[in-house]
């Protein structure tokens, strides 16, 4: 089992101590332990479908989608896989705003297991630590790539990043569209869903609230 990394261990035990970890159970699978559980499940639900795998465009199916979920879609359920973290001494006494516009995400319903595609904004204001910028990026893939909703999501992104700062003055908003909206039930192909999360003065101060949103919404 690979040795998490303590930017791993300190994000997991904030959200946990918030109630915001993503519901989940220990087990001691490899992953190929779990691919290989996972093909042989999807296996019975495609025969169950009445396909058939003896169809060379179907034999690898099962295979291929196991591989995708545990190495890719639902990578972020395994802390072994949280981004390396550059955090730096703020020398440079940087103490406006920080925001990381239109980070594009992944992610997956939880309650139907398709596709949730959207945009986020991050935003900080520099104390003792400034985080590299490419780390807000990772940081948002890595929790979109887990089984999910939005609200959770969100509010993951912002308790990760308060925990590696050491700082509440956070802000973090989604915009995505769900297509368990769009491609099922009420199939609404246009609708999209917004979520923010605001700690520290981005909560309790209305002109810094205000500035983080205008450059939300544009």
């Amino acid at each position: 089992m690979t040795a998490l990394s303590d930017a791993a261990i300190r994000v997991r035990s904030a959200l946990e101590a918030r109630g915001l970890e993503t519901p989940m159970r220990s087990h001691n699978l490899t992953t190929d332990e779990q691919q290989e559980q996972i093909t042989g499940l999807m296996t019975q639900v495609m025969d169950v479908l009445g396909l058939d795998l003896n169809d060379d465009s179907l034999a690898e199916t099962p295979q291929r989608i196991a591989k995708m979920y545990v190495r890719e879609i639902f990578s972020g359920l395994d802390y072994a896989h949280f981004p390396k973290i550059t955090l730096i001494e703020n020398k440079m006494k940087v103490d406006e705003m920080v925001q990381v516009r239109d980070i594009t995400l992944t992610s997956t319903c939880e309650h139907h297991f398709v596709t949730i595609d959207g945009t986020a904004t991050v935003a900080y204001i520099p104390r003792g630590k400034v985080i590299g910028l490419s780390k807000i990026n990772r940081i948002v893939q890595f929790f979109a790539r887990r089984p999910q909703v939005q609200e959770r999501l969100t509010q993951q992104v912002l308790v990760a990043l308060q925990a590696l700062l050491e700082s509440d003055d956070v802000a973090v908003s989604i915009t995505a569209t769900h297509y368990c909206v769009k491609a099922r039930g009420v199939m609404d192909a246009t609708s999209n869903t917004t979520t923010t999360s605001l700690g520290g003065i981005f909560k309790s101060r209305p002109a810094t609230r205000q500035e983080f949103l205008s450059g939300v919404v544009r």
